[in-house]
């Protein structure tokens, strides 16, 4: 089936590409930095090649601006959309996720990748060593790894929404600098699996794979 839509994103006219929505999964990557628009236009995207839609949230209400975050994005989706909570082992909801939808839409995972990160409140990330960030990058790998692996298992649309950091000054901090890396390198994995790459800019998205 063949998706030909057009809508309005802030002042841009927005001209959907062609997307084949076939027996196999499509999985798309939506990247932009804060405040771009990624996930206003994550959300339409799911809304126009889904029926069924199913959100996983990832963040954690830590303090009172997120959960003004949490709130306002809630507010912003269909009431008929069906939500889940969850940052660690999400691949394993997938098969259940899949029995009653046919898209999916997470968002985001910077923001679990951060809480993966941060789920050992002891480290120092001061004086953490190689070997330990190494082993903390590949649980965070592999817990995406699985992710994308059941997405396509089960022949769900899937939308991941993620930021795209780096494009700034070295951080002087180390530890904005480890998460940088580990961010970086999983955005790179996504975009490599993804069938389709959308980047965010100013809330204009453009394709780019």
């Amino acid at each position: 089936m063949l998706y030909k839509k057009r809508w309005v994103i802030g002042e841009m006219n927005f001209n959907f590409k062609e997307i084949k929505i076939d027996s196999n999964s499509n999985l798309i990557l939506v990247t932009g930095g804060a405040r771009s628009g990624k996930s206003c236009f994550a959300e339409r995207l799911v809304a126009e090649i889904g029926q069924n839609i199913a959100y996983i949230a990832t963040a954690i209400p830590f303090d009172e601006g997120m959960r003004d975050r949490i709130k306002k994005h809630r507010e912003s989706r269909p009431s008929e959309w069906t939500t889940y909570e969850a940052y660690r082992d999400v691949y394993k909801s997938i098969t259940d996720i899949a029995r009653n939808h046919d898209t999916m839409l997470l968002d985001c995972i910077t923001i679990m990748v951060t809480n993966l990160m941060f789920e050992n409140g002891d480290i120092d990330w001061e004086k953490i060593t190689r070997e330990e960030i190494d082993e903390i990058e590949e649980m965070i790998r592999k817990q995406i790894e699985l992710l994308i692996e059941n997405i396509k298992k089960n022949n769900l649309n899937a939308v991941l929404v993620t930021n795209e950091i780096g494009m700034g000054l070295v951080p002087e901090n180390r530890l904005a600098r480890i998460f940088r890396d580990i961010a970086g390198r999983i955005n790179q994995l996504i975009a490599r699996e993804a069938d389709f790459v959308y980047l965010t800019v100013s809330g204009i998205p453009i394709k780019i794979k």
